[in-house]
C-alpha cells in the first residue's frame, strides 16, 4: 500500500480533485492525502460543481496546510503549481503535473482539467499496481 500525497498552492482545486478521484479508483489499495502551501478556505465552487457530476462531494472538505511531517507520510508527492513551496524530503519520490489551476474557470474548462487529471490517476495507480 502506497500513500500519494496531493499539492498544489491553495489545496481547493487540483489537488482536492486529485485527491478524490486516487481515493475512488484506488479503493482500500492505496491512500491518498492533499495539502497546500497557501491553503484557500473553501474547495473552490467551480471544482465542487464538476466532482458533483461525477457523484463525489467536495463541499465539506477544508482546505489544509502543507507540512514537512504530512509530506514525510507520503511516498509519492505529486505536485501542481507550487514551486519551490514544496518541501524536499529526500528518499520520497516527486512528480509534477502541470495543469491549469481551475479557480475562476469555465465549467468546460474545469471539466477538462478534471479529466485530465483522472487520466493521470489511473496512469499513477497503474504504476502503483504493477
Amino acid at each position: 500500500m502506497s500513500t500519494v500525497l496531493f499539492v498544489c498552492r491553495q489545496n481547493a482545486g487540483r489537488s482536492q480533485m486529485s485527491q478524490a478521484l486516487f481515493a475512488r479508483a484506488a479503493g482500500d489499495r492505496h491512500v491518498a492525502l492533499s495539502a497546500g502551501t497557501t491553503p484557500a478556505e473553501r474547495v473552490h465552487p467551480e471544482v465542487v460543481k464538476v466532482m458533483r457530476e461525477l457523484g463525489i462531494d467536495l463541499s465539506g472538505r477544508i482546505p489544509r496546510l502543507l507540512t514537512r511531517e504530512l509530506a514525510e507520510q507520503a511516498d509519492v508527492v505529486v505536485t501542481m503549481g507550487c514551486g519551490d513551496e514544496c518541501p524536499f524530503i529526500p528518499g520520497k519520490r516527486y512528480v509534477d503535473w502541470e495543469l491549469p489551476d481551475p479557480s475562476g474557470q469555465p465549467a468546460d474548462a474545469v471539466r477538462a482539467t478534471r479529466d485530465e487529471i483522472a487520466r493521470r490517476v489511473a496512469q499513477l495507480l497503474d504504476e502503483l499496481d504493477a
